[in-house]
């Protein structure tokens, strides 16, 4: 009986671990890599260049080709004027500088500072709806400066 109840447990130990084992590398690919974004963000410059910046701006906002996952792009005038929002086109035309996050944190103008002053790098962390499980999350973004403007892909930190 002593050996019948070990094996049991054995067993069950070893479907609980593989669970979490095969579950971590999904969870994972829910959302984006830190080289994801970066990649993202160069891809944007490019289509900015090759496009201009009001088919870019459709595209990002309204296409499905600068969406992946929780992976979106985020375009706006060193302003602080959005252009596209790809997370949420409720954003675009409005200017954000003052925008703060849910712990107070003036987010916004760190990214335009972050443009302005190093051209391209990644943010701070901040407080952002992520647009995929609809709940406030941490994120940081890797932006990069095209002339006065900057786009702008995040992660999120959950």
């Amino acid at each position: 009986m002593n050996n019948i109840l070990s094996t049991y447990v054995k067993i069950l130990f070893g479907i609980v671990a593989s669970s979490f084992v095969m579950l971590t590398p999904v969870h994972a690919a829910e959302q984006g890599s830190a080289a994801e974004a970066e990649a993202m963000v160069k891809k944007a410059v490019a289509f900015i260049k090759a496009n201009g910046s009001e088919k870019a701006a459709e595209e990002f906002t309204n296409g499905k080709a600068f969406k992946d996952r929780d992976l979106y792009v985020a375009y706006t005038e060193l302003t602080g004027k959005v252009l596209a929002h790809g997370g949420n086109p409720k954003l675009v035309g409005k200017n954000l500088t003052g925008l703060k996050d849910s712990d107070g944190n003036p987010f916004f103008q760190m990214l335009v500072d972050l443009a302005k002053s190093k051209g391209q790098g990644w943010s701070e962390k901040y407080r952002f709806m992520n647009p995929t499980t609809q709940k406030i999350e941490a994120k940081t973004m890797f932006v990069e400066r095209i002339g006065e403007a900057y786009v702008g892909v995040g992660i999120y930190k959950n």
